[in-house]
This record gives C-alpha cells, sequence and structure tokens, in this order.
C-alpha cells in the first residue's frame, strides 16, 4: 500500500504527535508499505529520513515552536505526488495539513483519513486565556465536528476519545488504534547514574514527570499533590523533565508552595541516553493530565520497569484503567498524595507493579498496531484497489 502523510508537526518538535507519526510509519515501512511524510521545516539541522518532504514554513505567533506550511508549495507538488498513485491520504494534525490533505485527497481521488491526537476542547482555554471557557469547548467541539465530518475516517487513539467525538456528533467512520511501543525504543535506563548527575541521594524518595511541560499537562495539581506528600515524606523529591510554555509559571508556584527543595527542573532531554536514565531514577512516575487521548509517556515508564501513579482520565483510562503496573489516583491532592505514599513506603509493592508494568507495556506492540492500521486503510479503499493490493 502507498501511503500519504501530512502533519503540521514533526521532528525535531518533540511531542506525542510526532513520536506516534515515527512509529507507525517504521512499522508500516517495515511491513512492506510505502509512506510517505510531508511536514514542516523547522532549520537546517531538521532530522533526515528517507521519503521525508519538507515544506518551507514560518514560525507560528502564539507558539514559536511550531510551523506554519506554506500551502503553495505543498500545493505545487500536486501532479509529483499523482505521478506516484497513491492509495490514500493520512492526515496527523488539524491545522493547515488538514486543509491540505482534504484538497489533495479532492485533487487527486483518495481516500482521506485523520488521526485525532488532541483532546482540544479541554485544551484551547490554556491559549486563549481572554475567551470565555465555555466559548473554547463550544468553539472546539464545533471545529472538531466540522472537520471530522469531512473525512472519510478516522483514527483515534483511545475509546474515551472516540466517545467524546461521537457525542460532539461526529459520525465518521472511525478506528481506536492507539500508539504501539518499538521493541528496544528506549534503552535500558541507569537510574543510579542520573542521581549522581544531579546529586540526588540514592535513598531520597523520587516521582518523575517527563513530558511537555504546558499547561494542559495539569502539572500544577502535581506540585500541590506534592506540598501535601512532603508533610508524610519531608525528603520527597519531585523531577519534572522537558520543555514547554508553562515553566516559568510552575517555578513560580513551586516557590509559592516552598517546594524550592523538593522540585528539580531539568529540561529537555536526549532520548537516547538521558531520558531513560531519568525514567529509571525515579521510584514512580506520576501523571495528572486530563487532557491526554493515549499517554505513550505512562507506557514509556512501564516498559522500562517504573511502576505509575496516575489519574484514569481520558486516554489514560485504557492504560491504568487495567490496574497493570500502576495506582490509579483521584484528582484530589489528598488521594493522589496518599497512593504515592503507599508506594514509595511499600519496596514489595514496587517491585510488584514494576514487574506488572514490563509486562504489560510488552503488549502493546508497534507492529500489531501498525497491520491494525493498515487493515483499517483497506476498509477505505475502492473495491478495484483493494482487489489490486490482494492480488499484488
Amino acid at each position: 500500500m502507498k501511503i500519504l502523510m501530512l502533519s503540521d508537526v514533526y521532528f525535531p518538535r518533540v511531542n506525542g504527535v510526532s513520536t506516534s507519526i515515527r512509529t507507525f510509519r517504521r512499522a508500516l515501512i517495515a511491513q512492506g508499505h510505502e509512506v510517505c511524510l510531508i511536514a514542516p521545516r523547522y532549520s537546517e539541522d531538521d532530522t533526515v529520513e528517507d521519503d521525508l518532504l519538507r515544506i518551507p514554513a514560518r514560525r507560528v505567533i502564539v507558539d514559536p515552536e511550531d510551523r506554519m506550511m506554506r500551502v503553495g508549495a505543498v500545493l505545487a507538488l500536486t501532479e509529483t505526488l499523482r505521478a506516484r498513485r497513491f492509495d490514500l491520504i493520512h492526515v496527523q494534525t488539524p491545522f493547515v495539513a488538514h486543509w491540505l490533505g482534504v484538497r489533495l485527497g479532492r485533487r487527486l481521488g483518495l481516500p482521506v483519513v485523520e488521526s485525532y491526537h488532541t483532546f482540544f476542547e479541554e485544551y484551547l482555554f490554556h491559549y486563549l486565556p481572554w475567551l470565555p471557557r465555555e466559548w473554547s469547548r463550544a468553539a472546539a467541539r464545533r471545529f472538531s465536528r466540522t472537520q471530522c465530518n469531512e473525512l472519510d475516517a478516522l483514527v483515534v487513539p483511545s475509546q474515551a476519545m472516540l466517545d467524546v467525538l461521537r457525542g460532539y456528533g461526529v459520525a465518521a467512520a472511525a478506528q481506536v488504534i492507539p500508539t504501539g511501543l518499538e521493541p528496544g525504543a528506549l534503552r535500558p535506563g541507569d537510574g543510579a547514574a542520573f542521581r549522581r548527575r544531579h546529586g540526588i541521594a540514592t535513598e531520597r524518595p523520587l516521582l518523575v514527570h517527563i513530558g511537555r511541560v504546558a499547561h494542559e499537562k495539569n502539572i500544577d495539581f502535581l506540585l500541590h499533590m506534592l506540598a501535601v506528600l512532603r508533610r508524610q515524606l519531608s525528603e520527597v523529591l519531585l523531577v519534572i523533565a522537558g520543555e514547554g510554555p508553562a515553566r516559568e509559571h510552575l517555578r513560580r508556584l513551586s516557590n509559592r508552595l516552598g517546594l524550592e527543595q523538593h522540585v528539580l527542573f531539568v529540561g529537555y532531554l536526549d532520548r537516547g541516553h538521558d531520558l531513560p536514565d531519568c525514567y529509571c531514577a525515579g521510584d514512580a512516575f506520576v501523571f495528572a493530565s486530563r487532557t491526554e487521548t493515549q499517554g505513550l509517556v505512562l507506557l514509556e515508564a512501564m516498559s522500562l520497569g517504573v511502576p505509575v501513579v496516575s489519574t484514569a482520565v481520558m486516554g489514560t483510562r485504557d492504560i491504568v484503567g487495567q490496574a497493570r503496573g500502576a495506582l490509579v489516583a483521584e484528582e484530589d491532592v489528598e488521594h493522589f498524595a496518599g497512593q504515592c505514599a503507599r508506594l514509595l513506603g511499600d519496596a514489595s509493592l514496587r517491585r510488584r507493579l514494576a514487574d506488572e508494568a514490563v509486562d504489560f507495556a510488552g503488549e502493546w506492540s508497534a507492529a500489531a498496531m501498525a497491520t491494525a492500521l493498515a487493515e483499517f486503510y483497506a476498509t477505505r479503499l475502492p473495491v478495484s484497489a483493494r482487489v489490486a493490493l490482494a492480488e499484488g
């Protein structure tokens, strides 16, 4: 099968969408499919990959980490893309890439599938604070309903997110297909080495949060929880790894809560070296986002044998709701702190959850998810194309 993907984000922009695209793309190619990706150009140092078309792009004023592809530069490729005889277009993001994907689908006579990665209803108001929250939520619902109903089909990473979209009035055919984990996606980490590098005592109780440091990740809640947990475990430390627009706000909040000696911001960590060490330094990985459509970082932590304490909201419900390798906590500072204290105070529980976590994460195979995606693609093709694929 020949697939044309379009996205408004990709590496070196680090986030869950970039990771999902790379994971699916690699797995599909390994299974013999052809996957061309169109994505923005960030700089001369951009990631180089086969069949990755970098498009000239300009910075997004409200978020300088992101880029907006030049529409004309993509549309100028129409005849080149036609000559490649793609079977299907897969759009990964709902901005310029969505508009271009729908436009190219019409020009080339191809079905258009899109992944719904981001829960905009619980996201948008953080970036449009001047707009009343109910207005931003209503706008997000209307925006999503309109876009999704333009498509031939949707790929959704969790059942909870699909249920939300159906509640919006999205009628497009849809399939729940989460992003899997590639074998060896993260090398075994050296938690002791991470602690030494950052002057953290071997025996100090350590919680870790890794991800984009953004308002919608609900890290504020984790800081308030930490202020409660500190009453029970006076030496507890929370490491926050990642970059993003909420970092300075969180620094100020930690200072107001008197947590200067209990929170360590370590910034962006290299995925090939420092990131696995950071995961493994933790006695537990903590997470409380309300907006995750899946929550890949939870699976990454589990794959390295790190127990998780997390709320079970939206996409994270599919991961931690099975209570394998994880303790589920309510979004209540006392309850969440209690679950952390329980885990940090019980070495045998940590060992049991660590073993469960590795086994559970191993069930989320990137190859299996890519197979499911290819099968879903095939259902969207015209009958003649399906016959040709079967015969080919």
